[in-house]
């Protein structure tokens, strides 16, 4: 499970550190993707076989599903840390997650995510005014 929130610098080659306590997860690589909102969502390799297992169960009938399988897929990187423990980030995810020079990275249960801190902020935000509406949303379920 991962949880928490992390702050690194992104050095000139556009890499990262994975936070020390996470880096065993990822010891068989990691696989990068665009997430759902503007950032880099990172699965260890089992997770990420999970996903695209339940993904390849669906109907692919739906071009809803389809449309999805392009977004994750087709920007979808699998990468290894190296020996310092950073991973670097693809260019094309750089560029999609607006990165400047600090990264956030969260926790997300059984992912990670890269921010852009300004962006950060403001999905914080956003989330915080939010999570009572989004709690009382899960309760009626």
């Amino acid at each position: 499970m991962f949880f928490g929130e992390y702050e690194y610098k992104v050095d000139e080659k556009g890499r990262v550190p994975v936070p020390p306590k996470f880096r065993h997860e990822f010891r068989e690589g990691m696989i990068l993707t665009r997430g759902a909102e503007k950032c880099i969502s990172a699965y260890p390799v089992a997770e990420w076989e999970r996903l695209a297992n339940s993904l390849a169960a669906q109907a692919v009938t739906s071009s809803n599903l389809r449309k999805l399988n392009r977004i994750i897929f087709g920007a979808a990187f699998s990468l290894m840390l190296d020996a310092q423990g950073r991973v670097a980030l693809p260019a094309s995810l750089r560029e999609y997650i607006e990165i400047s020079d600090t990264a956030i990275i969260v926790g997300a249960n059984t992912y990670i995510e890269i921010w852009d801190k300004e962006l950060w902020k403001q999905e914080k935000i956003s989330a915080e005014e939010q999570v009572w509406q989004i709690i009382e949303s899960l309760e009626a379920k």
